[in-house]
C-alpha cells in the first residue's frame, strides 16, 4: 500500500524530532506544544528549554511571576497569551488532576488553549496512545501527496484515520514535521531531492529546486 510505503520510508529517514529533547514528561510535552502554536519551529525548542530550566512542573510554573514567565516566552509568538494560558493550565492541573497531565482526550481538550493537535501530541508522544496529531506540516503534505483533499486540520485528521493503519498513527506527526521542515516546505519544496516524490501527486509537476 502506497501510504504505508511512504510512512516506512520517512520513518527510517526521520527517526526522531528535536522537540523530543525537551518533551520528556507529559507536562513538558503539553507546554512545549502550546508554545509551538505561536512560534516558528526554530523558536519552540529554545524557548521551551529556557522555561524548563526554571520550571517544568505546574507547581514551579506558578512559583514564577507573570512578568518573569512572559520574559522567558517573549522570543515566541503571543507570549502574554501563552503565559496566561500556561499559568491557568498549571492551576487546573493542580486543582483537578493532582498536578498531573490527564491521559484523556476529553480532559485535555478542556484545558485552556488546548486543541486537537496539542491533545493528540500529548496522547501519542507522552502516553503512547494511538492518535494522529495534525499540524500545518501534516495538513500540507498529506494534501500534496494526494492522500486527502481537505480544508482544515480537523478534516485531515478524520480522513487520515480512515486510510492509515492504527499502528502508524503515532509516527505521522513526527515524520511529516521533519519532512516539512527540511524538504516539503510551504513554498518551492525541494522535490528534486525528495525521497517520496514518486509517490506524490506532484510527480506530474516538473521537479522544483
Amino acid at each position: 500500500m502506497k501510504v504505508m510505503r511512504v510512512l516506512k520510508i520517512l520513518n527510517q529517514i526521520y527517526p526522531d524530532l528535536e522537540m523530543y529533547r525537551v518533551t520528556t514528561t507529559p507536562f513538558r510535552t503539553l507546554i512545549a506544544t502550546l508554545i509551538s502554536q505561536r512560534a516558528r519551529d526554530d523558536q519552540t525548542v529554545p524557548v521551551a528549554e529556557a522555561l524548563f530550566k526554571v520550571a517544568d512542573t505546574p507547581q514551579a510554573v506558578l512559583a514564577l511571576s507573570r512578568a518573569r514567565l512572559e520574559k522567558i516566552l517573549r522570543p515566541s509568538g503571543k507570549y502574554r497569551q501563552n503565559a496566561r494560558r500556561i499559568q491557568d493550565i498549571s492551576k487546573i492541573l493542580i486543582a483537578d488532576h493532582d498536578g498531573k497531565v490527564p491521559a484523556n482526550e476529553e480532559k485535555l481538550l478542556a484545558l485552556p488553549g488546548v486543541g486537537r493537535k496539542t491533545a493528540n501530541i500529548v496522547l501519542s508522544h507522552s502516553f503512547k496512545k494511538d492518535a494522529i496529531a495534525v499540524d500545518t506540516h501534516v495538513h500540507r503534505i498529506t494534501n500534496r501527496l494526494g492522500w486527502v483533499k481537505t480544508q482544515t486540520p480537523e478534516e485531515t485528521e478524520k480522513a487520515l484515520q480512515k486510510i492509515i493503519p492504527k499502528k502508524y498513527w503515532r509516527i505521522v506527526n513526527r515524520v511529516f514535521v521533519r519532512h516539512g521542515q527540511e524538504l516539503c516546505v510551504p513554498q518551492s519544496p525541494f522535490c528534486s531531492t525528495c525521497p517520496i516524490f514518486e509517490y506524490c501527486k506532484r510527480v506530474n509537476v516538473k521537479r522544483s529546486r
